[in-house]
């Protein structure tokens, strides 16, 4: 069997990497748009929730894990449904 060669070797490392990183920001931003979501049909601490997901979104866009029109799609689906939640009650 073959050697691999050092280029193989670090591409492996740099994959590696990317995943867990890529990984990290997709799953946090999925859980704070859940509780954004969550937050909106319950009505206690919609504009807190409603920020953070925004935040997680713009943090995987900007890492690359979610692409950007994505996140703004999913964002402005989030605020809307605030808004609309809270000029029903």
């Amino acid at each position: 069997m073959a050697k691999k060669k050092r280029s193989a070797l670090k591409r492996i490392r740099q994959t590696v990497r990317r995943t867990v990183t890529k990984t990290l920001g997709r799953s946090a931003a999925r859980t704070a748009v859940k509780t954004a979501r969550a937050a909106i049909v319950s009505g206690e601490d919609v504009a807190t929730a409603v920020t953070a997901a925004a935040s997680a979104l713009g943090k995987a866009a900007k890492r690359g894990a979610i692409h950007r029109n994505s996140a703004a799609r999913r964002r402005g689906r989030i605020a809307n449904a605030a808004a609309k939640a809270s000029k029903a009650t």
